[in-house]
């Protein structure tokens, strides 16, 4: 039995991680993204960023990537992020803005309360992202 399989998190999270989705490999190529976010947790060394391209006349994100350099539900928390996020299609930012940590957490089958601020740097990260690409309107 590999050691992932004695993990105590849900297989959803154990999937996020180990078939990460929107994971960006290597730096982004110029005017890729219209904006990106980054947060860190100086509490557990997590730091996660986010690049979003959008549909300027529609509001629409149709491109999210992340990387983060941290523990496995750092990796899923923004996985499952980015998946919430495009899976029915691009979301409004708006619409993304309104997802709560919790709702990662939930979509990720939950997570133990001593790594559920992995959901919320996921969160933060883009939120970060949104306000970049506002400002920079």
């Amino acid at each position: 039995m590999a050691d992932v399989d004695k993990w105590v998190y849900s297989n959803i999270v154990k999937d996020h991680f180990m078939h990460p989705r929107g994971f960006l490999v290597g730096a982004p190529k110029e005017g890729e993204f219209d904006a990106e976010g980054e947060v860190g947790s100086p509490a557990c060394g997590d730091i996660i960023r986010i690049w979003i391209k959008v549909d300027k006349a529609t509001d629409r994100i149709k491109d999210i990537k992340w990387q983060t350099w941290g523990c496995a539900t750092a990796i899923a928390s923004a996985s499952a992020f980015v998946e919430m996020i495009m899976k029915n299609g691009d979301m409004k930012i708006d619409e993304a803005l309104k997802i709560t940590p919790t709702e990662i957490a939930e979509y990720l089958g939950g997570l133990p309360s001593r790594k559920f601020h992995c959901s919320i740097l996921a969160d933060k990260a883009f939120k970060k992202a949104a306000e970049n690409y506002r400002a920079n309107q």
